[in-house]
């Protein structure tokens, strides 16, 4: 498979201007692709942009991967009807540090350079800005895509386009990887490069990925959303996150979020589509994605977990790994045994006094291990290797650990 039909298969080309897609067949690329630091972790709608560009890195192409410390201080509406709030120097600084962290664990493996556009921003001068970039550009296009916004974020698109220019001067870049809510910001890079340089340079954009069971976009400012950073979206919550996808979307997202081949996810939809469920292409998803971001041990992990909170493994079977990642997704504490079940409820947090957990019990809505609770107190043979699973109700979220004590 060229890289034209690999890009098209994995849902990733929009828009471009290239004539005719398959002309990235026939030359040998520099691309670069600029991730923002308003946050201090990226999130899944980053990882598919990262996804794109490793297209492009298995084909043989080199990398620029910019972290954005100068646009990231202004902000870009990016199709937003409100701007971004503006953040200090030094929030943004740890934010790219966080970035370049996040960056190298994702494109392990390959060969790539990573810059920061704060470096050639930070001692220019307005004036001398103003005269050398600023005068390339016209105001008609920039008042038509401005509406309603300040100057700072107006002037965003002037800063990308130099970007571009300073890029295709110092690595040698001639194609820019974007979003497509950043067509317009890239093509003032690509106007600016000819102007200066008379050099032709192309621009190609990756749709907006969009969770097809909320229609909203996979983005660092939407409500849930699904961060890279273990501390801000723990490796459970990742493969979870995953397993839980609705059929209608898990094909897109397995091109998009996996490495595998189009034979790999030929097989794995038709499995799937068989025995739907099983829900095999959500589990190799989520295996897949989960690897990618935080390596095969804590995917392993992270499983095991999820296969315990559902019971289908057993709680004893959990090594202290498992253990210590089970504690950071339910609540936990101790009891020993022949504790009242309704003492048990509360110091778990599963009820918030001792009639409620009373009412809870007697409605048969508690389970051990699976299992509708039978007794007013806990038993020696419900701890399984020292530990047990308590439950509310049929939601998994509703369940703590109790360790004897």
């Amino acid at each position: 498979m060229t890289l034209s039909e690999e890009l098209q298969w994995r849902g990733f080309v929009n828009q471009t201007t290239l004539k005719d897609i398959s002309a990235l067949d026939t030359q040998s690329w520099t691309f670069y692709h600029g991730f923002d630091a308003s946050a201090d972790s990226q999130a899944i709608g980053n990882l598919a942009a990262m996804m794109f560009d490793k297209v492009f890195m298995r084909h043989g192409h080199k990398a620029v991967l910019l972290a954005g410390g100068a646009t990231s201080l202004i902000g870009d509406p990016g199709g937003k009807d409100t701007e971004r709030p503006l953040q200090s120097v030094d929030v943004i600084e740890h934010n790219v540090q966080c970035a370049e962290v996040q960056l190298k664990k994702i494109f392990r493996g390959y060969d790539f350079v990573l810059v920061n556009n704060y470096d050639w921003y930070k001692d220019m001068q307005v004036l001398t800005f103003l005269r050398d970039i600023g005068k390339h550009f016209s105001m008609t296009p920039l008042v038509q895509r401005g509406g309603g916004i300040s100057y700072t974020e107006f002037s965003y698109t002037l800063l990308q386009g130099y970007d571009f220019l300073r890029l295709h001067q110092d690595h040698g870049v001639n194609l820019q990887l974007a979003g497509s809510d950043q067509w317009g910001n890239s093509l003032s890079g690509v106007d600016l490069v000819r102007k200066v340089t008379g050099d032709e340079v192309h621009v190609l954009t990756v749709p907006l990925i969009i969770n097809k069971a909320t229609g909203k976009k996979f983005g660092k400012s939407e409500e849930g959303a699904v961060w890279l950073d273990p501390a801000k979206t723990t490796p459970t919550q990742f493969y979870q996150f995953w397993i839980n996808i609705d059929d209608a979307g898990v094909e897109g997202y397995l091109k998009v979020y996996t490495e595998l081949t189009k034979a790999d996810v030929d097989e794995i939809i038709t499995r799937h589509k068989a025995a739907p469920q099983e829900r095999w292409a959500q589990k190799r998803l989520a295996q897949e994605a989960t690897k990618i971001v935080h390596g095969d041990e804590e995917m392993t992990i992270a499983e095991t977990v999820t296969e315990i909170l559902t019971g289908k493994q057993p709680i004893s079977a959990a090594t202290e790994q498992v253990l210590s990642a089970v504690r950071k997704e339910i609540n936990a504490a101790q009891a020993s045994e022949d504790t009242p079940l309704t003492e048990v409820l509360v110091a778990a947090g599963l009820a918030k006094s001792n009639s409620e957990a009373r009412q809870l019990i007697s409605s048969n809505a508690v389970y051990v291990n699976g299992q509708v609770a039978t007794g007013q107190q806990l038993q020696a043979s419900d701890f399984q290797n020292g530990r047990l699973l308590l439950r509310k109700g049929k939601i998994l979220k509703n369940t703590a650990l109790i360790e004897r004590a």
